[in-house]
């Protein structure tokens, strides 16, 4: 606490900096950045930019630069990215901030920050193109938390030879999340062909009875497979524990 004290009132760090320091968290106008959240829990934290103004958005990740070295937006759409990637530039002309479109994730970096590195692998598999978007989100959070992601894409079990073509290097991950809409049999169908950790991720394709991901949420709950499942679309949270997996196995290794 002295430490922090002394260099705040040296001029050396800024309050936000001190607070999330002494609090774990820093405040703005737009509410509080968990800023401890990754050395507490492994997983960092991200501004769901969903239901949130650009200007909160801004102020939020300016706050997660300023504490952390890096920002991560989750679930923010085109139009909100290109407004907050060209006020948040504004405000930290030396950050490097990128979105991905389909995982509608934006991504902010001081130019000291440095990212974490895990050794060990997370294949991010999905049935169809369609999941790609919170596959995408998964495999974002994935390799925010240092892990090396692999993409399996398009294998769903309508045309299973496409999944049986890539079984030799899904075999090699460490961990797998599998996204999978309509009745969501993907994972089930991985789980019972490897001998790591399946996290299957239902995704809100399909439509009629059991639409919007829901007959997929059904099937991998009730899957004869060992395996573990999130809720639909809930791609951060699938990458988390894939990455706190990848994090257990980096530290076996090391």
């Amino acid at each position: 606490m002295h430490e922090t004290l002394a260099a705040l009132a040296a001029g050396d760090i800024s309050v936000a900096t001190a607070e999330a320091r002494l609090a774990g968290y820093a405040t703005g106008e737009s509410g509080r950045f968990d800023a401890a959240r990754e050395g507490r829990s492994g997983v960092p934290e991200a501004v769901l930019a969903d239901g949130k103004g650009e200007e909160e958005v801004v102020e939020l990740l300016g706050l997660a630069l300023e504490t952390t070295g890096r920002g991560l937006a989750t679930r923010i759409d085109d139009e909100a990215a290109t407004v907050v990637q060209a006020r948040l530039g504004e405000e930290w002309p030396e950050a490097d901030i990128s979105h991905e479109e389909r995982a509608g994730v934006l991504r902010a970096y001081t130019a000291d920050y440095e990212p974490p590195s895990l050794d060990a692998v997370v294949g991010v598999v999905t049935a169809g193109t369609v999941d790609a978007g919170p596959a995408g989100e998964a495999a974002a959070i994935v390799r925010e938390m240092g892990a090396t992601v692999e993409r399996y894409d398009d294998v769903g079990v309508a045309g299973i030879h496409r999944l049986l073509d890539e079984l030799d290097g899904v075999r090699e991950a460490d961990v797998l999340v599998v996204a999978a809409g309509r009745e969501g049999a993907l994972p089930t169908v991985l789980a019972g062909l490897v001998d790591v950790p399946v996290i299957a991720l239902p995704t809100a394709s399909g439509y009629g009875y059991g639409g919007e991901g829901e007959a997929a949420l059904a099937g991998a709950l009730q899957s004869c497979t060992a395996l573990t499942t999130v809720n639909v679309d809930a791609g951060f949270v699938a990458g988390a524990q894939a990455g706190l997996i990848a994090r257990a196995v980096d530290g076996a290794r090391q």
